[in-house]
């Protein structure tokens, strides 16, 4: 049947509309220099014209599920782990995923890859630029632009220590005796880092650890840099730049610096250049803060104050990553009450074509929990931190303006945070943790899933142990013998997992009220159930994805499920209406009707 979503290919900026665009995002960030700074990007965007293939292509489609791996998580001990990575992809995974983000794949000294001591290479240990665009010719794939900070390794840090260019002039020195106290802090490692150069100690901002320096946007030359080295990526076949820690970008003294004004331009200056040179790239924003402010990087408030054109089009991030949805999952499964999910999802608006969710549940950092401010009552996230340590996780934390410390994330792998309930460990963790999964794949957006959901990966305390780090914890290097063993051995959780989530991925790929276009409404449902319709699309074909997040039994009681006759997805054949309504433990339902299909 024909598709009822658009699958017009994204459409280009001309050489006009660019310029205009261009011209208003850096008069926002540099004011008086915008013209100056406008040339040099128009040089640089000649000049990379040639290196960027033409790939004109919809956005996005009910096809799109991403993996989400560090590039040396399957080692074989033989061959660079990227080609490892690569024959798994094949041989485990074929038909499953669209694409694949690798975590950062640079030659990095900390952050297991977040600190980046050269943006153009790969990291040797992993493979080579041949490996990463082999990995982008099977699909989509995502590459981290690490724009707010560099290692201390590298050869701008070097510069500035040397007092020499280009790097002399990219990083932040600060008197120490200034007021920062209303900085927004992620971590409660102190901001400012003493430095010992030539013209003697210098004290640098540093948002993440004293080895990630932020970097000096207020520089233009910094920005022009990055510009450049997001359309090297783009050349070497990334389709989708993922802007890691982008809201703390630009720094203003008596500010949070946080979200500032010239943050979101600087995002929507990356997305001009997308748009005219490799339009159907996609820009994604990694911000884990509370809901609201993360929702501000699709621009809709902005666009809806600025333009009285109602056919204006959204010119931000294409995607924002749902960080919200892995702890509000975790507090709806540990608790067997989906009150909060229900009422945050329901509250979630309708987006405009051309902006997305990224849904996921796990990823190489912790379970953060500033998400979850104003979901929760305090009370309610104590209880769930208090759980996840009886679990074996650990609580990383920030620094507050007032001076004191306050839980960011949850560190432990996604599938030992859901081993048992409030009343503890119990029998039922893979049929609770595939319940979390199944019911993040139905939700509008496009679904990334961890390798380490794939296979069921358990709490690494001996990492933790090796690098002093506990987001280690998440983040185990799998000798692919093992993994092997695992997968192909019976009533193993790994095998359980793996082959459940692939089978999911493979039949949610076919169904087109999956695209992340499809309306999305909340259905009323007892606590005991969460329900969600998708669609319906044009044909009027709707799915009804209904969960019991209980370890009982729970009777069905679905008002939507008297509308009609429904086709049960999982079983391939008729729901039959005449059985018995009820839903066992932690399993779920994905019924579709086809208008004219009886």
């Amino acid at each position: 049947m024909p598709h009822p979503m658009s699958h017009a290919p994204q459409r280009q900026l001309d050489e006009a509309e660019f310029v205009d665009r261009a011209r208003a995002r850096l008069n926002e960030i540099y004011g008086p220099r915008a013209d100056e700074v406008l040339r040099r990007l128009q040089r640089l965007v000649a000049h990379q014209r040639g290196a960027i293939p033409e790939r004109p292509r919809p956005l996005w489609s009910e096809r799109d599920q991403l993996l989400i791996t560090y590039g040396d998580l399957l080692l074989d001990g033989e061959h660079p782990p990227l080609q490892v990575l690569d024959e798994f992809l094949e041989t485990r995974l074929a038909d499953t995923f669209s694409g694949v983000h690798v975590l950062p794949f640079f030659p990095w000294s900390s952050d297991d890859g977040f600190s980046v001591i050269h943006y153009r290479e790969v990291n040797p240990a992993l493979g080579d630029w041949d490996d990463i665009r082999r990995l982008a010719r099977h699909g989509d794939l995502m590459v981290d632009l690490v724009i707010n900070h560099v290692s201390r390794e590298s050869l701008w840090f070097v510069d500035y220590l040397a007092g020499t260019q280009p790097g002399r002039d990219y990083f932040i020195e600060m008197d120490p005796a200034t007021d920062l106290s209303q900085v927004t802090r992620p971590r409660n490692s102190p901001l400012l880092v003493p430095v010992s150069t030539r013209r003697g100690t210098r004290y640098l901002w540093a948002t993440f650890s004293e080895d990630q320096i932020d970097l000096n946007f207020a520089n233009p030359d910094v920005l022009i840099e990055f510009i450049g080295i997001m359309l090297y990526y783009v050349a070497q076949g990334a389709r989708i730049i993922r802007l890691d820690a982008i809201a703390y970008l630009w720094k203003q003294v008596g500010t949070a610096c946080i979200h500032l004004p010239e943050t979101h331009a600087v995002v929507r200056l990356l997305r001009a250049v997308l748009d005219h040179l490799a339009p159907g790239t996609l820009l994604i924003t990694e911000t884990n803060v509370p809901h609201r402010e993360n929702m501000s990087y699709f621009g809709l408030e902005r666009l809806a104050t600025a333009s009285p054109d109602a056919t204006a089009q959204p010119d931000e991030a294409h995607m924002i990553y749902q960080f919200t949805l892995p702890p509000l999952l975790v507090h709806t499964l540990t608790s067997g009450d989906a009150t909060a999910l229900e009422a945050w999802a329901r509250s979630l608006p309708s987006l405009p074509p051309g902006c997305t969710y990224f849904n996921f549940t796990a990823s190489h950092d912790g379970i953060g929990v500033r998400a979850l401010e104003g979901l929760l009552p305090p009370h309610e996230i104590e209880a769930m931190l208090e759980l996840m340590h009886r679990f074996g996780g650990y609580v990383s934390m920030k620094a507050d303006a007032d001076g004191k410390d306050s839980p960011y994330e949850v560190n432990i792998t996604y599938f030992d945070a859901l081993r048992g309930t409030r009343r503890g460990a119990d029998p039922w963790q893979v049929e609770r943790f595939l319940c979390s999964q199944h019911l993040m794949l139905a939700l509008q957006g496009i679904p990334g899933i961890y390798f380490h959901c794939l296979t069921a990966t358990l709490n690494d305390h001996e990492g933790v142990e090796r690098s002093g780090q506990l987001r280690t914890i998440n983040r185990r290097r799998w000798q692919k013998e093992e993994l092997d063993e695992l997968l192909d051995s019976r009533n193993t959780p790994t095998r359980e997992v793996f082959l459940a989530l692939r089978r999911r991925l493979k039949l949610r790929a076919q169904e087109p009220c999956f695209h992340p276009q499809a309306a999305q409404r909340i259905v009323t449902t007892p606590p005991t159930l969460f329900a969600v319709q998708r669609g319906p699309l044009d044909d009027g074909r709707r799915l009804l994805a209904i969960y019991n997040v209980t370890d009982k039994r729970q009777p069905l009681e679905v008002a939507e499920l008297d509308e009609g006759s429904w086709y049960d997805l999982l079983a391939d054949a008729p729901w039959d209406a005449s059985a018995p309504r009820e839903l066992r433990p932690y399993r779920s339902l994905w019924l579709v009707q086809r208008p004219g299909a009886d």
